[in-house]
């Protein structure tokens, strides 16, 4: 199997095709200008900075092409970092295509939509199915193949349905566990509560946030698209239930700093809260160790504070954990 960007040792000379995840202009001390690259294959994605970018560097390099890289891992700052010694467009004869140096959900699109089609069978109140089943069906392409997030959680393609099946999983534990939660609510509240990133973001290759996402962001963009999905179905905007399913999108970050208009003010908003939260930290730290030995930190998480997490030296086997039976 061909070497990818994660296996790349530091200090390591390489010469491989990758995607410019994204390619920024900037401007040195020096008053030159030069290109600040995030360099992506499916393994992951390491930064580097092209130097002295000529006006026809900067027009070719741009987010979204594959090129011929040949360059040299090193540590800067002790984050990872590519000197790039030569780097070329690729052309048609060779590996070209996007698609393939994009990372994937871990669930093919199939067996998403199989767990999402399941899990809107259990939304028994009539307002909240109506309205999930208008809104999925209308941004159904987008919802199964678009990133969660431009960078840090479930960035890659698919990760907007894995990141809410994720949630609806953990959604599940939790109701089976407590007996005063309204299941139909939270399980429509999480269908929702991301499904703004369809508009809110550009796409799976090379995203970036739309006009509407800078202006709007996902969450006021949903609110939007609730309203007038209830407005076409004949639902009065003033029910309780409506206005319930419009709260779990709105309050969904938790704070106001974080961009909720509200915060949450019933139980199944306050769970889904903490869900987000939940399952965008583990895959950040995951991300994150993925690819340090065990006993080193892993770099700074943006997302987190810019803390280091550690890698033990020892850890969990997943094929040796034991079961809910076995814990009990």
């Amino acid at each position: 199997m061909a070497k990818q960007l994660m296996d790349i040792k530091l200090d390591e000379e390489f010469e491989m095709y990758v995607l410019l995840k994204d390619a920024s202009k900037r401007v040195a001390k020096n008053g030159k200008p030069f290109l600040s690259l995030v360099f992506q294959d499916q393994s992951g994605q390491i930064s580097g900075k092209y130097w002295d970018a000529s006006p026809a560097d900067i027009e070719a390099f741009v987010s979204g092409k594959v090129v011929l890289l040949k360059g040299k891992r090193e540590n800067y700052m002790n984050s990872p970092q590519i000197k790039i010694l030569a780097m070329r467009l690729a052309n048609q004869s060779e590996p070209h295509d996007p698609v393939n140096f994009i990372k994937r959900a871990g669930m093919s699109r199939d067996q998403m939509e199989e767990y999402i089609d399941q899990t809107i069978f259990e939304i028994t109140n009539a307002v909240d199915n109506r309205i999930v089943r208008s809104l999925i069906s209308k941004h159904e392409n987008a919802f199964y193949t678009f990133p969660a997030a431009k960078s840090n959680h479930h960035d890659f393609a698919g990760g907007l349905a894995f990141h809410t099946i994720s949630i609806l999983r953990l959604a599940h534990s939790i109701v089976n566990q407590y007996d005063c939660i309204n299941g139909p609510l939270l399980y429509a509240g999480a269908i929702l509560h991301d499904l703004g990133k369809t508009i809110e973001l550009s796409g799976p290759i090379a995203t970036e946030y739309t006009l509407a996402g800078n202006m709007l962001g996902h969450l006021s963009i949903m609110d939007a698209e609730i309203v007038e999905a209830a407005d076409k179905l004949g639902i009065d905007q003033q029910s309780q239930d409506l206005i319930l399913l419009r709260h779990m999108v709105l309050s969904h970050h938790g704070l106001l700093e974080y961009g909720s208009p509200e915060r949450p003010k019933i139980l199944e908003a306050e769970i889904l809260h903490h869900l987000d939260e939940l399952d965008a930290t583990i895959v950040m730290i995951q991300s994150a160790t993925k690819n340090i030995d065990p006993g080193q930190f892993s770099d700074r998480i943006f997302g987190l504070d810019n803390r280091r997490f550690y890698k033990p030296e020892k850890s969990v086997d997943p094929k040796n954990k034991p079961t809910q039976g076995e814990l009990l």
